[in-house]
């Protein structure tokens, strides 16, 4: 019996049933299984995939919301992925489009590596802006930080809610609030009782991975990058916009390497909501 058409194969929502078939896909295209990670997008987000008859996934995605439920203001699309078996066939292309059906009038946000970008910008993508991975052992040095941190606790989530929605502009109540049980550490900058910034460090194999990274300046982000890699032996890695040159200039000086650089793009409107200038780095890459 021959095997059905790629463009025949019925593409359908993913359920946090398909994890393994998801972390396998990761793996299929020399990316870490990244179970942790998958588990939060699958539950917070929405995946899509196709099935291949011969078992596992022939291409997924995931995409996240943000606003109202019957009308976001912002979707995050991310872990696009196509099996090696099946690369450069169009499948790429046609799950996209399906997204972009699927989400009808709701803009969309990517990070897009150099080798994806061709195809989102043949879709309408728009390039508004960079981030920079990087990656590394961070050592610690210079004067201690001015702004004080601290561990979150319960009853700091109205005002990291607050805080969050200012910056990052559309409401992500859904992925924030799950933040104390998926993250490693979940911190807080405090300034005369308020709260002026926060991030979290979460597991994804072998490093912590730093995001969202949400604060006033650049010493208080600083001040939590620093508090953060004080509780842990992995290498730390995370994405900044390349607009904050001070904060990418000085952890580099610590250790954490460049590691590459992925445009940030958006469709449906011409740049991201919120205050970039408080907005350091992503919860993750995948989800904005």
């Amino acid at each position: 019996m021959s095997t059905p058409s790629l463009t025949a194969l019925p593409i359908r929502r993913l359920t946090p049933r398909d994890l393994e078939s998801c972390a396998g896909l990761s793996e299929d295209r020399g990316w870490p299984r990244e179970e942790h990670k998958w588990s939060l997008l699958l539950t917070a987000g929405t995946g899509y995939g196709i099935d291949d008859p011969d078992g596992g996934l022939v291409s997924a995605c995931v995409v996240t919301e943000y606003g109202p439920r019957d009308c976001p203001d912002l979707a995050a699309v991310g872990m696009v992925l196509v099996a090696e078996r099946h690369a450069r066939k169009g499948v790429g292309r046609r799950l996209m489009r399906h997204v972009i059906a699927e989400v009808g009038a709701t803009p969309l946000t990517l990070h897009a590596t150099s080798a994806g970008r061709p195809l989102y910008e043949e879709l309408g993508f728009k390039a508004v802006g960079q981030a920079e991975m990087v990656r590394g052992h961070f050592r610690p040095g210079g004067s201690p930080p001015a702004v004080r941190t601290r561990r979150a606790t319960a009853e700091d989530l109205p005002a990291i809610l607050r805080l969050d929605g200012e910056v990052f502009g559309p409401d992500r109540t859904h992925m924030i609030t799950r933040l104390p049980a998926f993250a490693d550490q979940l911190r807080v900058a405090e300034e005369g009782g308020e709260i002026v910034g926060y991030a979290a460090a979460w597991p994804n194999m072998a490093t912590h991975v730093v995001g969202p990274l949400i604060a006033r300046d650049t010493e208080t982000a600083k001040a939590l990058v620093t508090s953060l890699a004080a509780s842990t032996d992995r290498p730390l890695r995370t994405d900044i916009d390349v607009r904050h040159e001070e904060l990418l200039a000085w952890i580099k000086e610590r250790g954490v390497e460049q590691q590459g650089l992925n445009s940030v793009m958006t469709y449906g409107i011409p740049d991201l909501p919120g205050d970039w200038t408080r907005r350091f780095a992503p919860l993750t890459v995948a989800a904005g």
